[in-house]
């Protein structure tokens, strides 16, 4: 019950002649929200160190990986065994300070060395020529921002110190304030986004991470305020704004007594 093998086969089973309706009509295509929302559960069990929860959703995305590898083999594209042959061989040829005599110093040295296999990965792939190619186009916003600035600083594209990065957000606030029509707000917005992320790559924090942590201390300050509200027996909509400021300090407050 606990082999890998035998999830494999429930899969199969599903999908086979006579198995269960609905998996038999999936396709990658339809099964492309569920990848996503599976893998966004796995992320909201490690944002709330629920480890049962993790074990669970990892095997919910698990699950998604091996229908994929299944419609695929039907099709004759490849199976599963191919899938975890690539990435054993990609894991190997990337790592050759471990599977290898290459020696590295540090963590730095073994993110450059990666990137250096990856370039010439890419060479045997012809349409793939720039360091900005096989960036998903449905990456969150953000990541993608990320990402797309991690690589062209790794080719040299780069400020000399944070300072630069600073003047540069400063001076994409200057052009928003200058903007007249919406399409330039907008335009100038995403600049302005575009450089946040940047001085996020600067000190080492993932922005996707910082806005989520953000999203989710504001959402869970705003229903304390609620719930304050319901227990005075207050309308909370009614409030004023001063009123529903007063709240959100008692939140705060009570955040750093726990």
């Amino acid at each position: 019950m606990n082999s890998f093998d035998f999830l494999v086969k429930i899969v199969e089973q599903l999908r086979e002649p006579g198995g269960c309706p609905w998996d038999r009509e999936q396709t990658h295509a339809t099964l492309k929200r569920n990848l996503l929302e599976e893998t966004y559960e796995v992320i909201d069990a490690i944002d709330n160190e629920n480890y049962d929860s993790l074990m669970e959703e990892m095997g919910d995305l698990l699950i998604q990986i091996i229908f994929h590898a299944d419609i695929a083999k039907e099709r004759g594209s490849f199976n599963i065994s191919d899938v975890i042959k690539r990435i054993n061989e990609k894991m190997i040829r990337r790592h050759p300070h471990v599977f290898d005599d290459l020696e590295v110093a540090d963590a730095r040295e073994v993110e450059q060395n990666w990137d250096k296999i990856k370039a010439e990965e890419r060479k045997s792939y012809p349409l793939k020529k720039s360091v900005l190619d096989g960036i998903p186009s449905n990456l969150p916003a953000l990541s993608a921002a990320q990402l797309i600035q991690e690589r062209v600083a790794r080719a040299g594209f780069e400020w000399d110190d944070v300072s630069g990065v600073l003047d540069k957000i400063y001076e994409e606030i200057s052009e928003f304030k200058e903007a007249v029509t919406d399409s330039e707000k907008l335009h100038e917005m995403g600049d302005i986004l575009f450089s946040l992320v940047n001085l996020s790559r600067w000190f080492g924090i993932y922005s996707e991470e910082a806005l989520r942590q953000t999203n989710m201390r504001f959402t869970r300050r705003y229903t304390g305020m609620e719930e304050i509200a319901r227990s005075q027996g207050l309308d909370f909509n009614g409030l004023s704004l001063n009123e529903k400021e007063t709240l959100w300090k008692e939140v705060k407050r009570k955040e750093s007594l726990q």
